[in-house]
């Protein structure tokens, strides 16, 4: 199938939406590398996500809006995702005594054994996955990334 040839007039364009559906197509492709290493565990790309969140955070924790915003991805039902960790004891939420109205969500030790044994097999997945980019221009594109994510963020922040 022949595709049509962008006008002279719109390649900037034309190359910011190849630039978009590259970047897509480059999380979907490396995401599912995740997704299948990930599966054995029964945990999904953003539980795991959310404990790796939580080991940052140690032993202070972090409110369910915090966590929300430091997700890769946002979840629309987090407490409901956070229901499900806690009954498999990977995270636990408890109120400040400090202030009721405060839930923190801190990983537990089992979160923290569970990630201990995914350390190494994820970063031997980010190194297969990447392995045929030189080290200079994974740097460059790390870079690159943070820049166009700035811009989307500014998209999409309250007035």
């Amino acid at each position: 199938m022949k595709r049509n040839a962008p006008s002279k007039g719109n390649s900037e364009a034309s190359l910011q939406a190849r630039v978009f559906v590259g970047l897509l197509r480059t999380a979907d492709a490396l995401a599912r590398g995740a997704e299948t290493l990930l599966k054995p565990y029964s945990l999904s790309a953003t539980q795991y996500n959310i404990l790796r969140i939580l080991r940052g955070a140690g032993i202070e924790g972090l409110g369910c809006r915090e966590i929300g915003e430091r997700l890769i991805s946002r979840d629309p039902d987090m407490t409901r995702l956070l229901d499900r960790m806690e009954s498999r004891g990977w995270i636990a939420r408890a109120r400040e005594a400090r202030d009721r109205r405060v839930v923190k969500t801190r990983i537990t030790d089992e979160g923290l054994r569970l990630l201990d044994r995914l350390d190494k097999p994820i970063h031997e997945l980010h190194c297969r996955q990447l392995r045929h980019i030189p080290a200079k221009q994974l740097r460059q594109l790390s870079v690159l990334l943070d820049r166009a994510s700035e811009c989307g963020e500014e998209e999409h922040s309250p007035d």
